[in-house]
């Protein structure tokens, strides 16, 4: 079935007939009849939560660039068996309009989000003294003042349903730094901090704020600084890539997407909801050191 709002596609996955037996062994989803709204989710760590959410039952909001089609076919098919619906919506977190859009036209569509996960995000490596201001700037908006847009949206209806989630995907870098990262490190301990107030704001509610902090994963924006160290060095790939994981994270091993989606689920579920404005590391014991 297709429909349409404000220009929008949304899919929704065909009924399919399945045996009683199965449908009886089957456990119930724990987010059946949510909706997500999940930024930059059209590949990597959002495409993974994205999917994860739609396997426990929730509608889903995709947003960002690239294959859209793909990442759209790919969340279908997780929600599938529980005739999960799918839109996409192209706004540039950039711009606060298109922000206001995204969040309309899922209200239209689905009535509301219940589950905000922000995790779009962008990355400049740069010294302080020669850093673009113009990049300075757009990190800063993507990576944080769009998490302060999405959640300002959503947190009416989510008080007044005394329900909600918001997940902000940080990174080990709101928590400490690296060198040549100023405004991505400030942006992401902008959003642990945001996060914690957030958290205190609806703390008397069953309305939930958590930051996840991730060490490496191998992404899209990973893969990128991986083929640069290769041609800085002369290392081949996979040489660059055991030397930017293992000077950080002593696992020696990236962090999986499929174990970041299985903690967004956690942290969405009932059996979270006294995990409150934390920042939960998932880093191969990179701050532990």
């Amino acid at each position: 079935m297709l429909r349409s709002t404000e220009g929008v596609r949304i899919e929704a996955a065909p009924r399919t007939r399945r045996p009683a037996r199965v449908a009886r062994e089957r456990s119930t989803p724990t987010l059946l009849g949510k909706t997500a709204l999940v930024t930059g989710s059209t590949s990597g760590i959002g495409l993974g939560i994205a999917k994860a959410l739609a396997a426990q039952g929730a509608h889903v909001v995709l947003n960002g660039f690239g294959d859209v089609e793909a990442a759209r076919l790919e969340t279908l098919r997780a929600g599938k068996p529980h005739r999960g619906r799918v839109m996409h919506h192209g706004a540039n977190l950039a711009c606060p309009s298109e922000i206001e859009a995204m969040h309309r036209a899922a209200c239209e569509a689905f009535g509301g989000v219940d589950i905000l996960v922000n995790n779009a995000g962008i990355q400049h490596v740069a010294p302080v003294e020669q850093f673009p201001t113009e990049r300075w700037d757009a990190v800063l908006a993507v990576n944080l003042t769009a998490s302060f847009h999405t959640t300002r949206l959503v947190l009416p209806a989510m008080r007044q349903k005394n329900w909600g989630r918001i997940v902000n995907v940080a990174s080990v870098h709101g928590l400490v730094a690296s060198a040549e990262k100023s405004a991505y490190v400030a942006a992401k301990h902008g959003l642990v901090g945001f996060t914690k107030v957030v958290a205190l704001e609806t703390a008397r509610t069953d309305v939930t704020c958590n930051a996840i902090c991730p060490g490496w994963v191998r992404t899209p924006l990973v893969e990128k600084q991986i083929e640069a160290r290769s041609a800085k060095s002369g290392l081949s790939m996979d040489a660059a890539q055991d030397a930017l994981v293992s000077e950080k994270q002593p696992s020696g091993a990236f962090v999986s997407i499929e174990e970041l989606a299985g903690l967004a689920v956690f942290l969405c579920s009932d059996a979270a909801r006294q995990v409150r404005g934390v920042a939960w590391t998932m880093d191969g014991a990179w701050t532990a050191q």
